[in-house]
């Protein structure tokens, strides 16, 4: 035990060897229970030549804003009237003579649309919302609405649209007004956030999406940076200014995990139990993935959720190497974020990272707990 009778800090460790590792230059990771006091290790630094990862630093959430912003708004819009099994085109009518013109709110949420995994849009046409439309009329499905499971970036930059169209404000403004302010996160997370803010460094030169376009035998390369705000390491949201239903969001620790709680059983201040039950519901037995609305559930084969999380928790991944499950059986949530693309755009397998820091961060809880109840 150490002087705070708590086991000696086996995450710590955990993440200082990820950083040795190479996996990182830094990290911040966080578990907590409920409204309890949980656990925060940080580790490292915010980029070469920079000072200390702090709790309060920002990370490129990257795909963790699908279900922390994307399905969160898609979730009031549904409160308000929107039917999830309509379909898209009625909110975006330049898919009404496409391939995607019966495509619903559901499927491009839970990934069943038969929209490719990944294309880059803002290389195939105009890096416009318009023009992204245009050039999804023009994409070829992968396979029929609702066969089967293919993570999508797509399709929720389709759903990032329509709700832009149905509220009549860019995400950034209906993600502050709808869900930072009312949970009082809005200093804390949001879309884009001003030159200046302390974030976690990514990517310098966009190199894992040039090769992705070489591959392709695309010509052109990613958008370049954006002026006046943080560049997100995602080109398509990049194309959009940084405000995309697939990318774009950037956070701290603590931010994501209040996001993340609205969706333990009972939901939270801003989602009500039913809307929570819903979202992570799984809405595709018998197919290859198990999935809830834009959460990955941790009946997934080989997702990063690990043995120390129940078969009832839900999460989700990002491109940058963030991450963030919920285990509602534990009522915890559990943040791991690092940026591994910093400087030069590499891509390690970070699941053994994440299931491993699982393990260790729910013992700390279990550990922290003992301590606060005394003997």
């Amino acid at each position: 035990m150490d002087a705070d009778g708590l086991e000696p800090d086996e995450v710590a460790a955990l993440l200082r060897r990820a950083v040795q590792a190479g996996l990182a230059v830094g990290w911040v990771g966080l578990a907590a229970r409920g409204g309890e006091r949980g656990r925060c290790w940080c580790t490292g630094v915010s980029g070469l030549g920079s000072g200390a990862v702090e709790a309060d630093l920002r990370f490129d959430l990257a795909s963790l804003t699908k279900p922390l912003a994307t399905t969160t708004l898609l979730m009031l819009a549904h409160r308000d009237g929107l039917d999830l099994n309509g379909p898209i085109s009625e909110l975006l009518p330049e898919l009404a003579g496409s391939p995607w013109r019966d495509v619903t709110f559901l499927q491009c949420a839970i990934h069943t649309a038969g929209f490719p995994g990944w294309a880059p849009l803002y290389a195939l046409g105009a890096a416009t919302r318009d023009g992204y439309l245009d050039t999804l009329c023009r994409i070829e499905p992968t396979a029929a609405p609702g066969v089967r499971v293919e993570y999508s970036c797509l399709g929720f930059i389709a759903i990032g649209i329509a709700l832009e169209r149905g509220g009549g404000a860019d995400l950034a403004t209906l993600f502050r007004e709808m869900v930072g302010e009312p949970l009082g996160i809005a200093d804390e997370v949001g879309f884009a956030p001003s030159i200046g803010t302390p974030v976690a460094a990514g990517e310098t030169r966009w190199s894992v999406e040039a090769r992705l376009l070489a591959d392709r035998g695309l010509k052109g390369s990613p958008p370049p940076p954006l002026a006046e705000v943080v560049s997100c390491d995602d080109g398509n949201a990049r194309g959009l200014r940084g405000l995309a239903g697939n990318a774009g969001l950037f956070g701290s620790a603590a931010a994501v995990a209040r996001l993340a709680s609205e969706y333990l059983p009972g939901g939270g201040e801003l989602l009500d139990a039913d809307e929570a039950e819903l979202a992570t519901r799984c809405f595709t037995e018998g197919l290859e993935q198990a999935r809830g609305l834009g959460w990955q559930l941790a009946a997934s084969p080989g997702c990063s959720a690990g043995p120390a999380l129940s078969g009832a928790a839900f999460g989700h991944t990002g491109f940058t190497g963030t991450s963030v499950w919920t285990d509602p059986d534990a009522n915890a949530v559990f943040v791991l974020l690092g940026n591994c693309l910093h400087p030069g755009g590499r891509r390690p397998d970070l699941h053994p990272l994440r299931r491993r820091f699982h393990g260790l961060s729910s013992r700390a809880l279990t550990s922290q707990q003992q301590v606060d109840r005394g003997p």
